[in-house]
């Protein structure tokens, strides 16, 4: 029987997570058989007409209603009651036992247990032959339950927040799931610590890029462009990017900072930029925006760091998809972005919030044309060798046909 596999996520699509839409498309274009379910109501209207169908077509869990979903669990019960059973047990003892749970958490088990039959009696007629979830968090508990009940294999992909900010059940996922799909060699290594397995059932399938045909060309323009793009959180570092970028003008050294997209620091971001009048905040963008923005940058910046609350990056994907494009990037020096970024050779890197040598790295590379360049280009051949579509498309879909 030809493979049919149900992704599921928390929304799918969603704006800031295009590297699953993009994932299920790539695979669908391969073609494999893929269905797409998600636990909230997916984004629509995101400028991009196959993320818009995706939405469309996508089966919910949570906005149907707790009626009906109590109503498609007790069907699901009906048909499969030695699994539904089983899964009980399992998520009864998982209530009780699991390490890595509050009391908040446990309590919504039992509500993700009947998410899960709710989401197999919206998918039993369409012949699912694994699931494959990408957030290890409440999508993956629900992912995880549905596959025992649906009686095929479960496996999930880890980011960031999912992993640690939102931890849930992760030794428990991962002793079950046929797979784990690793983001970077950090993340093996981090997996293996809390569930010691294979590599071949850890492989590095990371978050892939398209690649453009050409390397992004820049005007001779004496003003540098910065642009720093993602979800306004504090693991982004926007705030060392602000603090560099008035540094500069301190040096006098001409600049444009574009910060683009939204999120709960955004208030707090546009009162430390107070008359900073070279810095633009632009707000959330769609991703078809994403190239026209980037062609008009000569320095991509996102200094990540490690959050207060523990959360952190993976590999950003705009930071890979502004390498692919040839422009030269500054990033956060945390584990995971060193697999992507060699510093002075595939892109710069500073210390987490340092904003006085993030400042002197920007001086350095604006004063630098002919640097940047070359950073550009070597960053460019390091997505194409090991972060492109092609190469981690082929990756996934051996890991789930396997």
């Amino acid at each position: 029987m030809k493979p049919h596999i149900l992704y599921l996520s928390s929304y799918l699509p969603k704006r800031s997570e295009t590297f699953v839409y993009r994932e299920v498309l790539g695979l669908r274009e391969r073609g494999m058989k893929v269905s797409v379910a998600s636990l909230y109501q997916p984004e629509a209207n995101l400028g991009d007409e196959q993320a818009d169908a995706l939405a469309a077509e996508s089966v919910t869990v949570y906005p149907t209603g707790i009626p009906k979903i109590l109503a498609d669990a007790f069907l699901t019960l009906l048909a499969s009651p030695l699994r539904a059973i089983q899964a009980l047990l399992t998520a009864t003892r998982d209530v009780f036992l699991a390490s890595d749970l509050g009391l908040a958490a446990r309590c919504k088990i039992p509500i993700q247990y009947l998410a899960a039959l709710a989401l197999v009696r919206r998918v039993a007629n369409r012949g699912i032959t694994a699931v494959h979830v990408h957030m290890a968090h409440a999508p993956a508990t629900v992912g995880m339950m549905a596959a025992a009940v649906l009686g095929v294999p479960f496996s999930f992909t880890g980011h960031a927040a999912d992993l640690f900010r939102e931890r849930g059940l992760l030794e428990e996922k991962l002793r079950r799931a046929r797979f784990v799909a690793c983001i970077s060699e950090w993340h093996r290594q981090w997996y293996n610590t809390i569930c010691k397995r294979p590599d071949a059932e850890y492989p590095i399938i990371r978050c892939g890029v398209e690649i453009p045909e050409k390397i992004v060309g820049h005007s001779p323009n004496n003003t540098i462009r910065l642009l720093g793009l993602g979800r306004l959180v504090p693991k982004k570092g926007f705030d060392a990017l602000i603090a560099a970028t008035a540094e500069l003008l301190v040096r006098n050294i001409p600049v444009h900072c574009i910060i683009a997209g939204d999120g709960p620091e955004r208030q707090r971001l546009e009162a430390q930029a107070t008359g900073l009048h070279c810095i633009e905040f632009i707000g959330s963008v769609d991703h078809p925006r994403v190239p026209a923005l980037l062609a008009e940058t000569d320095i991509f910046v996102m200094p990540c760091r490690v959050a207060e609350d523990g959360d952190r990056d993976g590999i950003p994907v705009v930071l890979m998809e502004a390498m692919a494009g040839g422009i030269p990037v500054v990033t956060g020096d945390l584990p995971t972005i060193r697999e992507l970024v060699q510093d002075g050779k595939t892109g710069c890197l500073v210390a987490p919030g340092d904003a006085e040598q993030l400042a002197d790295v920007l001086a350095q590379l604006a004063a630098d044309p002919v640097r940047r360049q070359e950073l550009g280009r070597n960053g460019r051949a390091r997505v194409i060798e090991e972060f492109s579509s092609t190469v981690n498309l082929a990756r996934i879909e051996f890991a789930l046909t396997s």
